[in-house]
């Protein structure tokens, strides 16, 4: 039988369960399937011993080496006839990649084998062909000149950057930063963000309420920090997470398979090295089975339409934090709070670069850096009263007391590594409102 989720979600006791590639285990919050009250579709199903997870399924192949077969058919005693033997040796050739020159020569020399009569006139012929056509100069190709930017048309044009806003320069030398680039991407991606904006779609939800979204993503941070996975991979898979409910009904047993697919897909999408379906499978504690998770991957993507390049706030954030030579301390704080919105589904409408925006602006205050810079209005587009909405909320979530059930987040950020942001102060409303004029 599947574990109830109260609406004022309660407290549930979560089994430790050994993790094969953290460092610490996941104790899953989200409610667990009971496989012997499940039809057993796919069989029997065992569980997996606690040491580790089963790991890949075996490799084979999938086609067989037909070359080696069709040889060996065509070269079996049966096939050849003991009379019949090769009349002639055909050779095929390009005559238009044959070089003139090694023709004629050829051809001298077979005449002067072939033919002991063969008169002098004739030879001294053919070396003077010879000669003439070493002596011919091919035509020098002109090197190309490059387009100059006043015949480019209007699209093409690199974008105008003023010097003093330019924060690509310095590296042009590392092709890694694609300086060249960088704008045009980042305003792509900020022109896609339309696409994909979202609306608040819990109340369409009637098996669903926030407090089962907040639970779904607090774990999400848990198995990507376990994973050791990119902040990237943990952000796409909370929008796909979102953008798959608002358009389909989901039930409370469905969402943790719902989120754990999601993760799988942006691993994918996202990792060099994305952890396999069994490691799904194993935090999920076996909940679901194999033929389960790969129907939810594919209702998934034919619900995104396949179009996974959702723009996510830490994106913007790091190109952000660039334009005022923020620290990784400053940085850190900022994606502390991003990660604290995820847990809001007040904040699933607003935009990734407003969002990640608003973020920096609430660390670079704390940390005494200033405000919202003129080259960070030029590179986000935003100015201090476009963020003043959203930094209000922010403010006010991160002024609201802790909810002791979703701790992970402050957890995580409360350990050296990320400079214990977590434990700094709220930075005065006030103060904050000083900046937003």
């Amino acid at each position: 039988m599947l574990k109830k989720l109260d609406d004022n979600v309660k407290d549930q006791n979560s089994n430790n369960m050994p993790f094969p590639r953290g460092k610490k285990p996941i104790s899953s919050k989200i409610p667990k399937l009971n496989t012997k009250g499940l039809e057993n579709q796919d069989g029997p199903q065992t569980k997996r011993s606690s040491s580790s997870p089963q790991g890949a399924p075996k490799k084979r192949t999938a086609f067989v080496d037909i070359t080696n077969a069709i040889s060996q058919c065509f070269l079996a005693p049966q096939f050849i006839a003991d009379d019949v033997k090769p009349a002639h040796k055909i050779e095929l050739c390009n005559p238009i990649k044959k070089d003139p020159i090694k023709k004629l020569q050829k051809k001298a020399s077979v005449l002067a084998k072939n033919d002991g009569t063969l008169k002098k006139s004739a030879v001294v012929s053919l070396e003077e062909q010879l000669q003439e056509l070493k002596n011919v100069e091919l035509p020098v190709e002109k090197p190309v000149e490059p387009c100059s930017k006043a015949s480019l048309p209007p699209h093409l044009l690199p974008p105008q950057i003023p010097p003093e806003f330019d924060i690509d320069s310095e590296h042009l030398s590392d092709s890694t930063h694609a300086p060249e680039y960088a704008k045009d991407i980042f305003d792509y991606l900020k022109s896609r963000e339309e696409k994909f904006v979202l609306h608040d779609y819990m109340a369409n939800q009637t098996n669903l309420n926030r407090n089962m979204r907040a639970i779904l993503v607090d774990w999400l941070v848990e198995v990507q920090e376990n994973f050791e996975l990119n902040h990237e991979t943990l952000y796409l898979a909370v929008k796909m997470t979102d953008h798959y409910l608002a358009v389909t009904q989901a039930k409370r047993d469905s969402l943790q398979l719902i989120g754990s697919t999601a993760m799988l897909i942006a691993s994918k999408f996202e990792e060099r090295a994305p952890p396999c379906v069994d490691d799904f499978l194993y935090i999920c504690d076996d909940a679901y089975k194999r033929s389960q998770l790969i129907t939810m991957e594919i209702s998934i993507l034919q619900a995104l339409k396949f179009d996974i390049n959702i723009p996510v706030p830490y994106r913007f954030l790091r190109r952000y934090a660039k334009c005022v030579n923020a620290g990784m301390d400053t940085l850190t704080l900022a994606r502390f709070i991003c990660e604290l919105s995820l847990l809001e589904m007040e904040f699933v409408p607003v935009r990734a670069s407003l969002l990640a925006s608003a973020c920096l602006l609430i660390a670079l205050v704390t940390k005494d850096l200033g405000g919202w810079s003129a080259c960070l209005q030029f590179h986000s587009g935003y100015n201090g009263e476009d963020l003043a909405p959203v930094v209000r909320k922010l403010h006010h979530m991160l002024s609201s007391p802790p909810d002791s059930k979703l701790a992970i987040i402050r957890s995580k950020y409360a350990h050296e590594v990320f400079f214990e942001v977590a434990l700094i102060p709220t930075v005065n409303l006030q103060k904050l409102e000083g900046f937003l004029k």
